[in-house]
C-alpha cells in the first residue's frame, strides 16, 4: 500500500482483514508499505502527497508485490471527479515501467466500487474531516451517482490525531447520522479513521449495512487477488 508517512490505521485494519480471510482459508499473505509525507489534511499537503505517489509506486514495485493500493481516500476525491481512474492508471504505467506490472487500485475507487457492489444509491457518511473537505468528498460521491443523504464532519485536521480516535464512540455518533432511505452507512470514509471493531455495533444500531474506507479497500485488494472469501465481523461487503 502506498500510504501517508502519519498513517497508523490502515496497516492494522486492512492486515487485521487479510489476517481474518488467511484463518478461513489458510491462504498467506505479506503486507508492504511505501509512504508519502502527509501530516496534515489540508488541500496543499494532499496534492504534495498526490506528486510523490509515483516514487512509492516505484519502491513497491522493488517487492515484487502482486497488487498495490492508494490508501488515501481525501488525496484523491480533494483532486476533482472521477480522478481515481486517471490515479489508478497513472500509477498501474509506472509500476510496469519499474517492473511490476501489477493491479493498483485506491481507497476512492475502492468506496465507490463497494457501494455498487451493495446496489447503494443513496449513502450517509461519517468522516473525521472538516467540513469543506467533506463536502468534496460527498461531492465526488454522488458524482458517481450516488446520493449523500447526510454526512457528520468530526473536524480534526491533523492525521496523527485522527489515528487516535477510538472507534467505540462511532456507534453513538452513527445514532445522530439521517439515514432516511439510505441504502448504506459509509462509518469512515477516511483509511485513518479506526473503524474496523465498531463495524458490528454500527449496523445494530442503524439496521443498514455498513462499510469503510479500509473494509472497500480490503474487498478491492482481495478480489484482484482472487482471494476474497467471506468472513465475520467485518462489514457488508465481506458477508459474501
Amino acid at each position: 500500500m502506498l500510504v501517508p508517512s502519519s498513517n497508523t490505521t490502515m496497516e492494522t485494519e486492512v492486515p487485521e482483514v487479510l489476517r481474518r480471510v488467511a484463518a478461513e482459508t489458510g491462504d498467506r499473505f505479506t503486507f508492504h508499505s511505501s509512504r508519502m509525507r502527509m501530516k496534515t489534511v489540508s488541500a496543499e499537503e494532499l496534492a504534495a502527497m498526490n506528486a510523490d505517489s509515483d516514487r512509492a509506486a516505484i519502491e513497491l514495485a522493488d517487492a515484487a508485490v502482486d497488487v498495490m493500493a492508494y490508501a488515501c481516500l481525501v488525496a484523491i476525491m480533494s483532486q476533482g471527479r472521477g480522478v481515481h481512474r486517471e490515479i489508478e492508471k497513472r500509477l498501474t504505467r509506472t509500476a510496469a515501467d519499474a517492473g511490476a506490472p501489477v493491479d493498483v487500485v485506491s481507497s476512492a475507487g475502492a468506496l465507490i466500487a463497494g457501494l455498487e457492489h451493495l446496489g447503494a444509491r443513496k449513502v450517509s457518511i461519517v468522516t473525521p474531516y472538516m467540513k469543506p473537505l467533506t463536502a468534496l468528498v460527498a461531492d465526488y460521491i454522488e458524482a458517481e451517482g450516488i446520493e449523500v443523504q447526510d454526512a457528520i464532519s468530526l473536524e480534526v485536521d491533523d492525521n496523527l490525531a485522527v489515528g487516535r480516535l477510538d472507534p467505540a464512540n462511532l456507534p453513538d455518533i452513527v445514532r445522530t447520522l439521517d439515514t432516511r432511505g439510505a441504502d448504506a452507512v459509509v462509518l469512515s470514509a477516511c483509511v485513518q479513521m479506526p473503524s474496523l471493531p465498531a463495524i458490528p455495533a454500527a449496523e445494530a444500531v442503524v439496521g443498514l449495512p455498513v462499510i469503510t474506507a479500509s473494509t472497500a479497500t480490503s474487498w478491492q485488494l482481495l478480489s484482484s487477488l482472487g482471494a476474497y472469501v467471506p468472513v465475520p465481523d467485518s462489514g457488508a461487503l465481506f458477508r459474501g
